[in-house]
């Protein structure tokens, strides 16, 4: 049976899928939080860092951010080890033949851009207690998982670049590494490195969905593309603090 908070989230993936300005995106996730911020620990913060992708296109290397990568943060404190958390993330994924080391994309010179925007909701699980209760200094490392619903270009590659056919959407699964330490009595500051194995083949342009294009396809057609993104959070802990019971 579903609770009125899972009702929430579902909803707002629905209309998330017909709202695709970020301005329209943003009053949902403020929505669907306002009913959440009455009786727990809340935070409310911002993303900022880098981007990079790893696909059929570019340089293969997993770590090597490109570009800049920020969005807002909401997270839900449902004990001292685990919570909900909801956030929005937007960055441009780029890459560039010229940059890899393998020769045969140097050949063939292929580069592109592609805008990405991210709406993710999972669970955020702490390795240590940390009580937001407590206003000495605490830290712990985490870990992230969920699901990610993602809006980008749908590109292909012609021999004088790469072309826009249109704006789709996908899923993604994140796995997100972080270590967060109490920065003040309200303020929480974190780090965090997490990929993200998308469900679609074509972020990079090598895999066109629609069949009309499909004498652009190249590469690798049976492996999906990952993206990374990698920063700084700082959140903002507001609302009246509740008892973390066992349960």
């Amino acid at each position: 049976m579903f609770t009125n908070y899972h009702k929430k989230v579902i909803s707002f993936f629905i209309f998330a899928r017909y709202f695709t300005n970020m301005r329209f995106i943003l009053l949902f996730v403020f929505i669907g939080m306002s009913s959440m911020i009455q009786s727990q620990i809340n935070e409310i913060g911002v993303f900022a860092g880098g981007s990079n992708i790893m696909s059929d296109v570019g340089d293969d290397t997993y770590l090597n951010p490109s570009q800049l990568a920020y969005g807002l943060i909401y997270k839900w404190n449902r004990s001292t080890r685990h919570s909900y958390r909801l956030s929005v993330k937007r960055s441009m994924l780029e890459a560039d033949d010229k940059q890899s080391s393998i020769s045969g994309r140097n050949l063939r010179n292929f580069k592109f851009e592609n805008n990405i925007t991210e709406i993710s909701v999972g669970f955020e699980f702490n390795f240590f207690d940390f009580d937001l209760h407590d206003f000495e200094y605490n830290t712990t490392p985490y870990i992230f998982t969920g699901i990610n619903y993602i809006f980008y270009d749908e590109i292909y590659h012609t021999a004088s670049g790469y072309r826009i056919d249109k704006q789709t959407s996908a899923l993604s699964i994140p796995f997100v590494l972080g270590i967060k330490s109490r920065l003040a009595s309200r303020f929480i500051i974190g780090a965090e490195i997490g990929a993200r194995y998308s469900l679609t083949d074509n972020l990079d342009g090598s895999n066109p969905v629609d069949d009309r294009l499909a004498r652009y396809r190249f590469g690798n057609l049976n492996s999906n593309d990952w993206y990374m993104f990698m920063g700084l959070t700082l959140t903002y802990t507001f609302g009246r603090n509740p008892c973390f019971c066992p349960y």
